[in-house]
């Protein structure tokens, strides 16, 4: 809640919201976080409960330990754990329907768009356990799931994404050097604005054709790194270029440490951009863990997701709506004034 700009302040204090905060981890959190307080109390409720069938609709689970870099235990907690929580407590109330928030990075392919029914084969720690997760659900009687995979999701408010990238293209641009980057332009890096995953959530619950359905949500961009690099190129009037494959490879002899390397590089550029403009409390940050930078390809199919009729409100990726995130940071006092001038 600390971070929200005010557009998301506001709609938490909408009279329609009632805000609760609840370790999810802990089934007994977890089960309180799902009772609903009405007029006529907690006697009432089970009332409500045995005569109804339940008391929420939906049942929409966002949250998770997406932090890269972490051990399997705070994963197998933070991501398993809470999800089966979550879904244990969805069939207990009889909700409609049990929405998961998963992830794309199941299955890298250059050439061909992946879909749904692809291969597992996740390669970040994340994508482990969104994958166990969704064995998981599949094999829980009566919960009426639906699961999304998203790509890298990007827009106004989200700290991670693209966000890393977007503050390290502002460094260089103080620097005044070339941004090389690893790998190629060629790596595929699809992305979906936050806009779509909120309104894909929405329309894809209103349908019973999505009942026990995996479905991706990605834009049309069809995006790559040297696509996301020459927008960033272009919004901060920075040079960019690319180590190239056989150069990359050899980081893999030590990984860990030349991330290290990097990452020193732009931490203490960043640190004094932000004294210059006065930026004294910021969560951002262009840390980027070696998972980040592995030569996978998050290559994803939107056919399933357009089969159901959703049209997309931000098709493609531009610099405009890169430059919205930028400028939302600014008016809240968390990201250097003067990168964007």
């Amino acid at each position: 809640m600390a971070w929200l700009n005010s557009r998301h302040t506001q709609a938490f204090a909408d009279a329609r919201v009632e805000f609760a905060s609840a370790n999810l981890i802990n089934p007994t959190s977890c089960q309180n976080a799902f009772r609903m307080e009405e007029e006529g109390g907690e006697e009432e409720e089970k009332k409500r409960a045995q005569t109804v069938g339940g008391s929420w609709d939906y049942v929409i689970n966002c949250a998770a330990e997406t932090k890269p870099g972490q051990t399997d235990p705070v994963y197998q907690e933070g991501i398993l754990k809470l999800s089966l929580n979550c879904a244990t407590e969805a069939v207990k109330c009889k909700a409609k329907r049990y929405l998961e928030l998963s992830t794309g990075s199941m299955c890298s392919d250059e050439k061909v768009p992946q879909k749904e029914d692809c291969p597992i084969e996740p390669w970040t720690m994340v994508g482990k356990y969104k994958a166990k997760v969704e064995q998981e659900l599949i094999a829980i009687k009566d919960l009426p799931y639906t699961i999304l995979r998203l790509p890298i999701c990007y827009g106004v408010g989200d700290r991670k994404g693209l966000t890393p990238r977007i503050i390290i293209a502002g460094i260089y641009k103080h620097l005044g050097e070339t941004m090389k980057l690893l790998w190629t332009g060629t790596m595929k890096m699809n992305v979906v604005h936050v806009e779509d995953v909120c309104g894909s959530i929405w329309e894809l619950l209103q349908t019973d054709r999505t009942l026990h359905e995996t479905i991706n949500v990605c834009d049309d961009s069809d995006a790559t790194q040297g696509l996301i690099s020459e927008l960033l190129a272009d919004m901060f009037a920075i040079k960019i270029d690319y180590w190239g494959v056989t150069m990359s490879n050899m980081t893999k002899l030590d990984m860990a440490g030349a991330i290290e390397e990097i990452n020193d590089r732009h931490l203490g550029p960043w640190a004094e951009l932000c004294q210059r403009d006065g930026v004294q409390n910021t969560p951002l940050t262009p840390y980027m863990d070696q998972e980040l930078l592995f030569q996978k390809h998050l290559h994803l199919s939107n056919e399933k997701l357009k089969s159901y009729g959703y049209k997309l409100r931000r098709p493609r990726i531009t610099r405009e709506l890169l430059e919205e995130i930028v400028q939302d940071f600014i008016d809240m006092g968390h990201f250097p004034r003067t990168l964007l001038g």
